[in-house]
């Protein structure tokens, strides 16, 4: 299939491949300790992930993220040490897909969070693999993508198309779906990315209320950030808001400096030498991942300045226990998801934050897509 956007998928991985940091800039980026870790939490992955390959969990969307772990650590399916791992992950992903192309198998209010994180990982599997099972998979994961979208350009929990969008959170998941596709070949409707840019936009709210559709030069005026659903904002959604702009192509988008303040002044006050016993702000797995995705995106001075953090508190909070191999190297993540599918999101997204550096998936080698702003009207 061609794609109207396409960037070159460098494809670094041969037969077997070590997890070193090859792209890492240097060891202000990768550590010995956080590499370390990593590969600590990669064997617990690997240790109790199970037969069925789904780590006791039928949120597709988790199985993914596990899958996605490996991946971002340069471990490609049916390859070397954890080839079986991450082809058991991706089998049983694929093998639940529906005819439809959803690709939840748990309860319908998480249609869309399990089938937006589950065809994201996909996508990178196949930028990296181009296995024709996973390319058949992705085409009706988008188009499933595409017919629910809401005629505001957001999207509901369930599968379904309606008048108006639930929330930034869900937007956010089909936004590192589809651009995670773009980046692989696969085709995009330029229409849908635009209306799910304006979608975005709404969900901005100024100290005064304003989200800058109407009047943008009085919304850059003030402080603000993106919110969940217009109300309070939260660091995950100031790092969610700015996820979707850069992957959407919206470089330039006032909004982004805005809520990356927003980020940095959380992260620099939490994790100053004795707060909060050297917690952060977004030590939930669901926050640190959308974090951790906003600043390398951006990158520069902001990366450069705020990853460190990120990386030397999951060093120091990842669960080390060389007398009991359940709790080795995992890290614990209960306040969305219980028991061991908690423990895999955790670990698996501390795993993916650290291998950042790697560069290894195709969404981190992603170039710039000004082909889709030439295509969008801007505002």
């Amino acid at each position: 299939m061609r794609s109207i956007f396409k960037t070159t998928v460098l494809l670094l991985l041969a037969v077997s491949v070590s997890a070193s940091s090859v792209l890492a800039e240097g060891e202000w980026e990768v550590t010995p300790a956080s590499e370390r870790a990593l590969q600590k939490g990669l064997e617990w992955l690997a240790r109790n992930q199970g037969p069925e390959g789904n780590w006791n969990s039928n949120d597709l969307g988790l199985v993914g993220m596990g899958a996605l772990a490996f991946l971002s650590a340069g471990y490609l399916p049916g390859r070397g040490r954890y080839g079986n791992t991450v082809q058991r992950a991706l089998n049983f992903v694929t093998r639940n897909a529906k005819p439809s192309g959803l690709l939840n198998i748990s309860n319908a209010q998480r249609d869309m969070y399990n089938h937006g994180l589950a065809a994201f990982a996909l996508g990178q599997a196949y930028g990296m693999t181009n296995d024709k099972v996973l390319s058949n998979v992705l085409d009706k994961s988008l188009k499933l993508i595409s017919n629910t979208q809401a005629e505001d350009g957001g999207w509901d929990y369930r599968a379904r198309r309606q008048g108006r969008g639930h929330d930034l959170s869900l937007v956010v998941m089909q936004a590192k779906a589809l651009r995670g596709a773009m980046d692989s070949g696969l085709e995009v409707s330029p229409e849908v990315v635009g209306s799910a840019i304006q979608s975005v936009r709404r969900y901005y709210k100024s100290r005064s209320g304003k989200n800058g559709l109407s009047n943008p030069k009085a919304a850059m005026l003030e402080a603000g950030q993106f919110t969940y659903s217009g109300g309070h904002g939260t660091l995950a959604m100031a790092a969610c808001g700015v996820v979707c702009l850069q992957e959407f192509g919206q470089y330039a988008d006032w909004r982004i400096g805005k809520n990356l303040d927003v980020i940095q002044a959380a992260i620099g006050r939490d994790s100053s030498p004795g707060a909060r016993n050297g917690k952060l702000p977004c030590e939930d797995a669901y926050t640190l991942y959308y974090v951790g995705q906003a600043l390398y995106q951006v990158g520069g001075k902001r990366w450069r300045e705020s990853y460190p953090r990120l990386r030397d508190y999951l060093v120091a909070s990842q669960m080390l226990n060389a007398g009991e191999s359940a709790q080795d190297g995992l890290w614990r993540d209960h306040k969305r998801v219980g028991g061991q599918p908690g423990d895999l999101y955790g670990t698996a997204v501390a795993c993916f934050v650290l291998a950042m550096p790697n560069r290894y998936l195709p969404i981190l080698q992603e170039g710039k897509i000004d082909s889709i702003a030439s295509k969008l009207k801007k505002k």
